[in-house]
This record gives C-alpha cells, sequence and structure tokens, in this order.
C-alpha cells in the first residue's frame, strides 16, 4: 500500500514539473492608438500670419 501511495506522489509530482513548454512564451505587443488632429489646425496660424503681413503690406 506504501507504494502505491508513493508511485501516485511521484507521478503526480512528476506530472506538475513538465507542464510547461520549452517554446518561448508568445508576448503580443501593445496596441498603440494616435490620437488625430484636425489637419487644418498646423495651417491655421501661418495662414493668419500671412494675411496680417499682407494687411500691413497693404498700407
Amino acid at each position: 500500500m506504501k507504494k502505491l501511495v508513493l508511485a501516485a506522489a511521484l507521478t503526480a509530482a512528476a506530472s506538475t514539473a513538465f507542464a510547461g513548454s520549452l517554446a518561448d512564451p508568445v508576448i503580443e505587443a501593445p496596441v498603440i492608438v494616435e490620437e488625430s488632429t484636425s489637419s487644418s489646425s498646423g495651417v491655421l496660424i501661418p495662414l493668419m500670419l500671412l494675411v496680417l503681413v499682407a494687411a500691413a503690406v497693404a498700407d
């Protein structure tokens, strides 16, 4: 009976020891979400500056 319990204990310990694999774990890259800005935001300031310069030159 002792041998049966010992064999069961060794079998249980051996099965958990080899539960993992030797392959590298697959790690997925995090998703990066870029916030979009309107295309006119970069154009608005130079246009306003151009209008001011044109008004100053016209005087």
